[in-house]
This record gives structure tokens, C-alpha cells and sequence, in this order.
């Protein structure tokens, strides 16, 4: 029997499983130096060194080497917390495995913040340590030392280190920068004679004299008052390749508005006119008085300087609507961007303009600078408020007193308080008591009297109450018992809080009989009251405040 053949299909190909794709993990973020500089920069300037300490040795990415730590110092933090930096990072705690030591480009930047804080002695001794621990100077480290001692003084003292770097070979040998700071040093010091002489030897050292070279120059010339020289060593300059920058233009025209040379500060200006550069306001504002004193037209100067060409003209000094409106978005963007630093210079110059501004921009300045712990800023908006005769919120005062209070500043506090009081500002009885129960804690009773007699519409029962408190914690136990004379003179009735401080104070100090006399005296006036509902809000503040409170 035939059968029928079967017809298979063809086998399928099984398909292998595709093996899952490990999605590639995401490559940390890489940390660059810039970064980390920027952050120990701001941990020195924004915490006490208590808390920054401990922040640096756990701060990810810091490493301890030269490079590091010198960059870290050229940002100019803080000089004391950048010279405990210094310290700390060649100390074991920020290196256990392998000490650092400094080399010549860290002590050449501690070296520089000591000098520009005119701290010599300091900057010496460091110098001293440092060639005690085998370190050798370079040329920069003897011109950084060189260059403070002459804008100290002591001339002679630079021209020894001047010599003794002469003397040194290799590193030590001098630079074009080091020839330039010698040169200004004896100009400014009447020394000219050594000072050409010190030109003539850079000139033969083969050394190509830099702007700022002839900048030193081009001053002696002008306080000399050779101003014609001066046009031709400018001239000099241009042959050789070298442009006038900003720096001496600036200084060339203050000279001459100084010295009433008007013709050689016209050919300046024409000059800056073609190379589009501008005068400081500062030095604007005296090349216009010259050519006012000298009777002269001042078109020229308004066109080089266009920013300030409405500077001098007779109108509202006080408000320019175009000026007003641009200082108002510059400062509104620096506060959005929490630029502190520049709002206290902008604050500044519109103090010299007297200039006002509205008062709920300054009051929000003052918030925002000391949430952001920057109450230096608030300070200066304080100033340029009480000087101009702005009033600002009492929240923006309440803010500056908090943030010194905290710091412990009382002579700041108290120069708030009478800005307050200045401006016609309120304390009120709460947050002046309270202000006098912190001052008499931190043992300034002194202020508290001082504070509680300038605020005599704030005296009450709970304000006295305060004084007295802050008096039994200083220990003036009879100028506590005089108050409480005061208040029955001024028919101001003592309420339980004020007989609880009293108790409590002269328990304290041993007088148990005169305690003991209070303490009757309180049961009686609780008796009198039981019968009677008087209560000011003055004695339920007072009562809220004091009683069961001994701290």
C-alpha cells in the first residue's frame, strides 16, 4: 500500500535571546580646579574659622599641593583665615600620609596678602621662616617683599633687598618687574638720581621696557612737571610697539587737571578719543573743573567720555530720570544675582552722588544680605540711608540687629539704634527688652542703660523690668533696686514679673532679708489685684516674659 509521502516544513532557525545592553553608567561629573578654588574661597570668606576648618579637611577634591593652595591665597581671602589656611596645609591634619611643604609660590603669596595688609613685621618673620626651612627666594618672592616695604616706607630697607637680590644669582636675578617696582620705589622716594641710574641698568641688562615700565616713567616726569617729556616718551612708546593703556591715561590726565595743563590734556584726550578708551568718573570730574577753572570748552571730554556726559550739567542734582532708572535695574539685577560686593560699591557711589533711592529696595537689600550672611552690605545701606534721609522698614532694621546680636557686635548694635532712633524708627517694648535682656547676658549692662535712655517713649514696666534684669546679671545689685525707685517716682506700677526678677536677683546676690521683703510685697499687690481686672498689655508682656524665667 502506497502512502502518501509526508511534506515537513522547512526547520525554523531559533532565535537566540539578544543579551541585554548594560546601559554604559553614567560618568561622574568632573571636578576642576576652578571649582574647588572657588569653594574653599567661599568657605573662608562666608564661616569663622571654628566651622571652616573642618569643612576644608572634608572637602572632596582639595588636594594640599603648592598649586592649590597658592591660587587659593590669590583670590585674597580674609588675611586671618587665609594665614590659618596657610598654616593648616602643612600641617599633619590636612596631609597624614605624605606633609606638604610650602614651597616659593605659597610663601610668595602669603608673602604678598601680609604686605598689602601692611602687616611688615609679619611679612618678615615669614620671610625669616622661610629661609630657615631651606626655601629659596626667587626674583618674584624679593620684588613682592621689596615693593611693601617701600609703600611702607622704609626705602633703605627695600634697597637692601634690592641689593641682596643683585647679589644672588639664578632665580633671584632680576626682572623686568623687579627694575620697574625699584624705579617707582625711589621716584616716589625724591631718589631720582638712583633711580635713573637703575633704568640705565636694566636698559644695559638688555631688558625691553613694558607699559607699565614706562607708566613709572611718564608719573616722575609729571610730578616733576615736564609734561612735554611726557608726550615724547608716549610718543617713545607707540614707536616701539607698545600702546598707552587705560591706567596711564587716566593718571596722565589727573596730572594735568592737577597741574592746569590744559593743552597737554587735550592731545591726551584726543588720543583716547581714537583709541576708545574712557576716564574713571573721579578723574573725569577733575579734568572738568580744570577746564571750567581754565575757562576752556569741555566738548571734547563729554565725547571721550560719553557714560558721563551729563556729569557737571546744571540740572536736578539729585534725580536724573534716565541715571535713576539705570541705577535702579543695575542694583535690582546685583540683588537678584547676589552680588553683594558690587552693591556696596553702587550703594557707595550714590552716596557720594546723594542720591536717593526708594526705601523698600534698600530695606529688601538689607533682608536679603543678612539671610545670605552679608550684613556688611545691610551696614552699608544703613549708612547711606541715615545720610541721604531715607526711613526703612523697621523689618530691615529688626534683620541687622539680629545678625550682630548673634555675632556679638554690640558697638555695631548700638550704632543701629541710634541710626533707628535717627530716622524716627520704633523699637517698641518687646524687641527693645529683648535687645536689653541680650546685652545684660553678654554683660554689656552699660549699653542696655545707654540703649534704654535714648528709647524714652519705649519706657515701661516691661522695658524696666528688662534694665533691671540685665543689671542683676552684671552684678550691679544697687542700680537694680534704684530702677525700681524710678519706676515708683514715675508712678509706674511693678507687675509679677518685675517682683520675680527682683526676687530671684537678690536671692542670688545674698540679700535674702531684702528678698524676703519683695516677696511680701508681691503677695500684697496680688491680693489687691485678685479683686480688681487691671492689666495693661505692658504687664502681660511683662508677666510673659519674666515669670518662671531665671536664665
Amino acid at each position: 500500500m502506497l502512502r502518501r509521502p509526508r511534506h515537513f516544513l522547512p526547520a525554523k532557525h531559533r532565535r537566540r535571546p539578544k543579551p541585554l545592553h548594560k546601559q554604559p553608567a553614567e560618568s561622574p561629573t568632573p571636578t576642576y580646579t576652578r571649582d574647588i578654588i572657588r569653594r574653599v574661597t567661599n568657605i573662608l570668606r562666608d564661616h569663622p574659622w571654628s566651622a571652616a576648618r573642618p569643612l576644608l579637611l572634608s572637602l572632596p577634591g582639595l588636594t594640599w599641593d603648592s598649586h592649590t593652595v597658592a591660587r587659593v591665597l590669590k583670590t585674597h581671602p580674609p588675611l586671618q583665615k587665609a594665614f590659618l589656611f596657610f598654616r593648616l596645609a602643612s600641617s599633619p591634619a590636612a596631609n597624614p600620609k605624605a606633609a606638604f611643604r610650602h614651597d616659593r609660590y605659597t610663601y610668595t603669596s602669603m608673602l604678598h596678602l601680609l604686605g598689602e595688609a601692611g602687616r611688615i613685621p609679619a611679612m618678615l618673620r615669614l620671610l625669616a621662616e622661610m629661609l630657615r626651612s631651606g626655601v629659596d627666594p626667587d626674583a618674584a618672592t624679593l620684588t613682592t617683599v621689596m615693593h611693601w616695604l617701600g609703600r611702607a616706607g622704609d626705602v633703605d630697607a627695600a634697597m637692601s633687598v634690592w641689593e641682596e637680590m643683585r647679589s644672588r644669582r639664578g632665580r633671584c636675578r632680576p626682572t623686568l618687574v623687579s627694575y620697574t617696582a625699584c624705579m617707582k620705589i625711589l621716584f616716589d622716594a625724591g631718589r631720582v638720581a638712583e633711580g635713573k641710574r637703575v633704568f640705565e641698568e636694566m636698559v644695559a641688562e638688555g631688558l625691553r621696557s613694558s607699559c607699565t615700565t614706562y607708566t613709572v616713567l611718564i608719573e616722575h616726569l609729571a610730578d616733576a612737571g615736564k609734561f612735554e617729556a611726557t608726550l615724547e616718551i608716549m610718543s617713545d612708546m607707540q614707536d616701539a610697539g607698545i600702546e598707552p593703556d587705560k591706567a596711564l591715561c587716566n593718571i596722565l590726565v589727573q596730572k594735568c587737571s592737577r597741574a592746569g595743563e590744559t593743552s597737554v590734556m587735550t592731545l591726551i584726550l584726543k588720543y583716547m578719543k581714537e583709541k576708545l578708551i574712557v576716564l574713571r568718573r573721579p578723574i573725569f570730574l577733575e579734568a572738568l573743573k580744570a577746564l571750567k577753572a581754565s575757562g576752556e570748552r569741555d566738548n571734547l571730554l563729554r565725547e571721550v567720555n560719553p557714560h558721563l556726559s551729563s556729569e557737571g550739567i546744571d540740572c536736578n542734582p539729585t534725580f536724573s530720570h534716565l541715571g535713576y532708572i539705570t541705577d535702579r535695574s543695575m542694583i535690582m539685577y546685583l540683588l537678584a544675582a547676589r552680588n553683594w560686593s558690587a552693591i556696596e560699591q553702587m550703594i557707595q557711589e550714590l552716596t557720594t552722588r546723594n542720591v536717593k533711592f526708594e526705601s523698600h529696595i534698600l530695606s529688601d537689600i538689607i533682608q536679603a544680605s543678612c539671610a545670605n550672611c552679608r550684613p556688611s552690605c545691610g551696614l552699608t545701606v544703613l549708612h547711606y540711608s541715615l545720610r541721604v534721609g531715607n526711613q526703612l522698614n523697621r523689618s530691615a532694621y529688626s534683620c541687622l540687629l539680629g545678625q550682630y546680636l548673634r555675632s556679638d557686635s554690640f558697638d555695631l548694635v548700638l550704632k543701629i539704634v541710634e541710626g533707628m532712633i535717627k530716622s524716627g524708627c520704633k523699637l517698641g517694648s518687646y524687641l527693645l527688652s529683648v535687645l536689653i535682656l541680650r546685652l545684660g547676658c553678654a554683660g554689656h549692662s552699660s549699653y542696655a542703660a545707654h540703649i534704654f535712655g535714648l528709647l524714652s517713649a519705649d519706657q515701661n514696666v516691661t522695658t524696666y523690668t528688662a534694665l533691671m534684669k540685665a543689671y542683676f546679671q552684671a552684678g550691679e545689685v544697687d542700680k537694680a533696686l534704684e530702677l525700681l525707685s524710678q519706676m515708683k517716682t514715675y508712678e509706674i506700677s511693678a507687675c509679677a514679673g518685675t517682683y520675680e526678677v527682683l526676687i530671684y536677683g537678690l536671692q542670688k546676690a545674698g540679700r535674702k532679708h531684702d528678698s524676703e521683703h519683695y516677696r511680701r510685697e508681691r503677695m500684697e499687690m496680688q491680693w489687691h489685684r485678685q479683686y480688681c481686672d487691671e492689666h495693661s498689655p505692658e504687664d502681660s508682656l511683662c508677666n510673659h516674659l519674666f515669670c518662671g524665667f531665671h536664665g
